[in-house]
């Protein structure tokens, strides 16, 4: 029996990565029994007898997973939003952050194609936006083919680490992580003129060794709803009201209509981005929604 890291998987085979190579596996017949489900980034214990045929026996412990892209124990999510084609959006943004919060992963967020952006007003409005999310506690760096571009600091963030690419699809992912490093020749594709959208290149999940660390090409997020997050837990989830939260005078407040309310007060002061605040009671909004429905 050996240990390793499942890398990939396709057409259920999954390859397992150690310092013996890579091995071939399918998994053992009672983990559907069991409704367990193997994933990228899972930790296993397996046997094979040659490099093409092996069997998974055992998962170990999981850090976090995900469902859509299934992944599992990510450290790090890179949130790449394009400056442009398509168009910046923080509601996107903050809902891509929410969802990660509450899979206890760390955000990198990189705006992408910065290099489209021709006029003044538009880059200094880009600037703000990178000056809101690190007053918040964020990391934001600019990723384009000219100047202006933190690549090289990106790099820095993926050493020894296991990381996740997301974002809307159209925002350059594959394109970055080809900037990042030019001999994965990962296939991208451009904008849909027709749809507005960028096409879908990747179609399996496969973890590559970059920088000392490992990159999760995923077809990226296909869900980003709120059905794990109950009304009360979604204020943890926005990092400048999770502090607060314990100030307000009720347990479990929502910050929406219940009086003495500390974060609603820091919000009136100032001390809360508005476009922040309104999709926090936005999501509230459709979490409480959701829970009706079921």
């Amino acid at each position: 029996m050996a240990k390793g890291k499942i890398t990939k998987a396709l057409s259920g085979f999954y390859y397992v990565k150690n310092e013996d190579g890579l091995f071939q596996c399918r998994a053992r017949g009672n983990f559907r029994k069991r409704k367990i489900k193997p994933l990228v980034g899972d930790q296993v214990l397996f046997e094979a007898e040659n490099k093409t045929d092996g069997y998974i026996l055992e998962i170990e412990e999981r850090k976090n997973e995900l469902i859509r892209p299934p992944i599992a124990n990510i450290d790090q999510a890179i949130l790449v939003f394009s400056a442009l084609e398509p168009d910046f959006s923080l509601l996107l943004l903050d809902r891509f952050l929410v969802h990660i919060e509450a899979h206890a992963i760390q955000p990198l967020i990189v705006i992408s194609k910065v290099d489209l952006v021709h006029d003044e007003a538009t880059f200094k409005q880009l600037k703000a936006y990178k000056s809101l999310y690190e007053s918040i506690g964020y990391t934001v760096l600019f990723a384009s083919i000219n100047e202006n571009s933190d690549i090289d600091e990106i790099k820095h963030y993926l050493k020894g680490q296991m990381s996740v690419v997301a974002g809307q699809s159209g925002v350059g992912k594959s394109s970055l992580l080809n900037m990042l490093d030019p001999n994965l020749e990962i296939e991208t594709n451009e904008i849909s003129s027709h749809l507005g959208r960028g096409k879908h290149t990747t179609r399996h999940v496969e973890l590559l060794p970059i920088f000392g660390g490992l990159v999760a090409d995923t077809p990226g997020f296909s869900s980003l709803d709120f059905v794990d997050i109950s009304p009360e837990e979604l204020s943890l989830y926005f990092l400048e009201m999770k502090e607060l939260s314990s100030k307000c005078k009720f347990r479990g407040c929502t910050h929406s209509s219940e009086p003495s309310c500390a974060v609603k007060e820091v919000y009136e002061r100032g001390g809360i981005a508005k476009s922040r605040f309104e999709h926090y009671q936005l999501f509230l909004e459709e979490i409480k929604n959701q829970k009706k429905r079921y």
